[in-house]
């Protein structure tokens, strides 16, 4: 399929742009059919996502033209497929724990979208860490474990936990905003 190029469309937009035309419809296919529980809504916005990330992403040094552009939607789509079930997952967690919650103590719901999109921001600064640093910090902080447990279970030496939670400590700090 031929495309024409405006004026102001560079090579990488009209790249992404015969990548989008030729490869959408596929791709939402498979997404859907990844979601189908969720439904085609979910899949339709998925597909968005990722290709925003590819107009994102393109620089000029890639060729226009992918070799295999189904394979390389694929392994995005994986990603985001990934990234959107664990935020999925995470959403699901502070809805039942909101149900626990008696109503009159329930937070408004703008206060619950600060504390659900800030949860969202240390899941990811998380998922930053090395897994061992994580897991120890969240031992700590969210099972409030006394660092000889933690070194205990994670059979490492107690000098070792310290210097991880401090670390998740640090990055977590690290996102805040200046005031």
């Amino acid at each position: 399929m031929t495309l024409f190029k405006s004026p102001s469309q560079s090579a990488e937009q009209c790249a992404v742009t015969t990548l989008y035309i030729e490869h959408h419809a596929w791709l939402r296919g498979w997404l859907a059919y990844r979601l189908r529980s969720w439904g085609r809504g979910v899949a339709d916005d998925l597909a968005q996502d990722i290709f925003v990330r590819v107009l994102a992403s393109r620089d000029s040094n890639q060729p226009d033209t992918l070799r295999q552009p189904r394979a390389y939607l694929t392994r995005i789509a994986n990603c985001v497929l990934v990234s959107w079930r664990r935020r999925h997952s995470l959403e699901q967690a502070w809805l039942e724990a909101l149900a626990l919650v008696p109503e009159a103590l329930q937070p408004s719901p703008e206060q619950q979208s600060v504390i659900l999109e800030t949860l969202h921001e240390i899941d990811a600064v998380l998922d930053g860490l090395r897994p061992r640093v994580s897991q120890a910090f969240l031992m700590a902080t969210l099972d409030g474990m006394k660092q000889k447990d933690i070194a205990q279970a994670l059979n490492i030496a107690l000098p070792t936990v310290k210097k991880y939670i401090h670390e998740g400590y640090m990055a977590c700090l690290s996102q805040m905003p200046d005031e």
